[in-house]
């Protein structure tokens, strides 16, 4: 048979609570029985011990077993007690004998209850002075509980039998209303799943109508379909932009080529100059994803050696030197005396800062600097490169890592990037377990962070 989540929900609530209930309420009800029958058997042993100190301080006094005192204290516990005592003196012969007062009571009820041996326990005491027996004290009483001591535990379970009664109801009761509570939440997960699976980014789960225990699953979701809802954004764009970059050359090809077939053209060295210039970007743009599909290759391999930054440094000076002088811009590397080491694969690195000081060239203009820095932290090397250019708008910056993402659209197209470089630098980046971070300001410049640890 299935069952409805509720129903399961519901099911397990009460399977929990009633048995917690049951198993509450059995132990009291039996350990307020056994803690009444405790209570009814020590006062039993104090009234025998009574009565035994009494026979014997009125055998010190006179001689004798009995006085009236005895007696009274006999009849009062055959009253209130339901203790019956029969005394015999050394002999054998009867002195006191209390339980006529059973036949006599049952008699003022008005029916015959004569004292029937299978209802009574009884216990004997020899009565000794001087090591010498002077009498027998026989007491007898009830095995079970009578009159007033029965109606009284009786009230006692009524009472317990009641107090479950309620609680069970009351379990039932909060049980329906937390089940429905806590369904609503998973029905209102559940269908935002499914509306998630037939790719509805924007729906969204009411965090505030959940309970305290689905909040975090609910702002959980939330997350989730924020992230999916850029994934599938940046998805499309991706598309269009990787299309609008294979367009362009090949279109213009096209162009070329159907004009060389149609005789309007000559391929002459230029044209063909032209066509080659557009075949080598589509070869670029092949290449740099050849490029981010292994960086992000999950299992990408590092040989990882002690790489040495003032090494590295005086390697993108001499690489970059050049290029910075025909356009004009000054490179500053500042750099402590003392050597600063941290384990890294050395093509790898140089790779990264070679995109990265590409770009800060590419986007300063004639006149302006840019700073090379390197900072030693507690768990790691950065290198840190300033530049003062165009700068980026701040709503760009979350972009900067998506593949083919531009703010502008024409600045990679001025300056030949196709761009995923900066996504091909965080996949590496991120494969040293390192950091990278970019802060900048529009007319001012941008400044690039990476971090490599040092173990």
């Amino acid at each position: 048979m299935n069952l409805t989540l509720r129903s399961r929900i519901l099911i397990y609530l009460l399977v929990v609570s009633l048995s917690g209930i049951f198993i509450t309420s059995f132990t009291i009800f039996y350990g307020v029985e056994n803690q009444f029958n405790d209570y009814l058997k020590k006062n039993r042993e104090k009234s025998i011990e009574a009565i035994n100190k009494e026979v014997l301080q009125q055998y010190d006094q006179t001689g004798e077993l009995t006085n009236e005192q005895l007696n009274n204290m006999m009849h009062q516990d055959a009253m209130s007690e339901n203790l019956y005592y029969k005394l015999n003196d050394r002999k054998g012969d009867l002195l006191i004998d209390t339980t006529s007062f059973r036949s006599m009571m049952g008699m003022m009820n008005g029916m015959q209850s004569p004292m029937n041996p299978n209802e009574y326990r009884s216990v004997s005491y020899q009565l000794k002075r001087d090591n010498q027996v002077i009498g027998t004290l026989t007491v007898f009483y009830p095995k079970q509980l009578i009159g007033e001591e029965f109606i009284f535990l009786k009230s006692i379970k009524r009472n317990i039998f009641l107090a479950v009664l309620v609680t069970v109801i009351l379990s039932i009761l909060f049980s329906l209303l937390f089940s429905n509570r806590l369904t609503s939440g998973f029905k209102k997960l559940i269908n935002a799943v499914v509306e998630l699976r037939n790719h509805q980014w924007r729906i969204r789960v009411p965090v505030n109508e959940l309970t305290e225990e689905m909040k975090p699953l609910g702002e959980s979701f939330n997350q989730l379909a924020e992230s999916l809802g850029k994934e599938e954004s940046l998805r499309k764009q991706f598309t269009a932009n990787f299309a609008h970059e294979l367009r362009t050359p090949l279109a213009t090809l096209r162009s070329h080529i159907e004009a060389f077939q149609d005789g309007i053209w000559k391929p002459d060295s230029k044209r063909l100059e032209q066509c080659h210039e557009e075949l080598m970007r589509l070869v670029r743009l092949v290449n740099e994803l050849e490029k981010l599909i292994a960086a992000e290759n999950p299992q990408i391999r590092l040989d990882k050696t002690r790489l040495e930054t003032g090494k590295l440094l005086s390697f993108i000076k001499e690489q970059f030197n050049t290029l910075f002088m025909k356009k004009g811009v000054v490179l500053e590397i500042q750099s402590n005396e003392e050597p600063h080491w941290f384990l890294g694969d050395r093509d790898k690195v140089i790779q990264i800062l070679t995109n990265i000081v590409n770009n800060a060239l590419q986007y300063t203009p004639q006149g302006k600097k840019v700073y090379i820095i390197i900072e030693e932290k507690d768990d790691g090397i950065s290198f840190i490169v300033k530049d003062e250019g165009e700068g980026i708008r701040e709503e760009d910056l979350p972009f900067l890592f998506e593949r083919f993402y531009r703010g502008d659209k024409s600045r990679d197209r001025k300056t030949g990037g196709v761009g995923i470089g900066l996504s091909i630098v965080k996949a590496l980046v991120e494969a040293h377990q390192g950091e990278i971070k970019i802060e900048s300001q529009l007319h001012v410049g941008t400044t690039v962070e990476i971090q490599f640890p040092k173990k």
